[in-house]
């Protein structure tokens, strides 16, 4: 059986009530890692209030997504800064441009697609009435797949959780469950994460992205550990 334990108490932890829930933002905030592209108060406001962003800032929320993949977020958020830098100054970009400072095809493809068909992306995205067509569309877009678009619709403003290895990591643990091999996100570990989530969220009254943000950030600077 997994077991989530919490370095701030030094005890297992087999429920995130509120309380818990506010030491550990405290934390972060307070050693200054409370941030994913954007700090965690701009994301809770846009949240919130879902921003109309320009077509060069919807771009950016996606090759960002694209580029946290894979990565640690310092290096996702060093090599943003540097892709940023060459697309300020262009009104198309050539992948071939990108792959001299970051050599994955895929993504550098990917990434001058989403630059040079902004416009079109974006209102695509805002002419779409609800959430559900606006996750089916982000799922489009080029290499955001079943997982990443919802990173990108958090900062764009829908409250969705990401269900990345850490979140089911820790809804595993806490529900109790017994889950043999490699975590993916099948009926029963989506169930265990929406099951958290749903409990945090009555206690809190704080949307589900704004906490998966925050424990999302706690599991992955080691607030909470795991172990069999």
């Amino acid at each position: 059986m997994l077991m989530v334990y919490c370095t701030l108490t030094n005890s297992r932890v087999k429920k995130i009530d509120k309380d818990l829930f506010e030491k550990i933002e405290a934390q972060i905030c307070r050693i200054g890692q409370n941030s994913d592209k954007d700090d965690f108060e701009t994301i809770k406001k846009n949240l919130a209030n879902p921003p109309q962003l320009l077509p060069e800032d919807f771009a950016f929320e996606a090759i960002y997504v694209i580029l946290a993949g894979g990565f640690s977020q310092k290096t996702a958020k060093k090599i943003f800064g540097e892709i940023c830098t060459i697309l300020q100054k262009r009104e198309n970009v050539a992948a071939d441009e990108l792959f001299k400072i970051f050599k994955n095809p895929n993504k550098t493809n990917a990434i001058a697609k989403i630059w040079n068909e902004r416009k079109t992306y974006r209102e695509k995205f805002y002419a779409l009435k609800t959430n559900d067509e606006k996750l089916d569309f982000l799922e489009t877009l080029p290499h955001i797949g079943k997982i990443t678009k919802n990173h990108i619709a958090r900062n764009l403003g829908i409250s969705v959780v990401k269900y990345d290895v850490w979140i089911m990591r820790l809804a595993v643990a806490l529900s109790g469950g017994d889950y043999a091999g490699k975590l993916s996100l099948d009926e029963k570990i989506k169930s265990a994460c929406d099951k958290m989530f749903e409990d945090l969220q009555k206690e809190t009254n704080l949307p589900v992205g704004f906490l998966d943000a925050v424990l999302w950030k706690a599991c992955q600077i080691g607030l909470f550990t795991f172990s069999e």
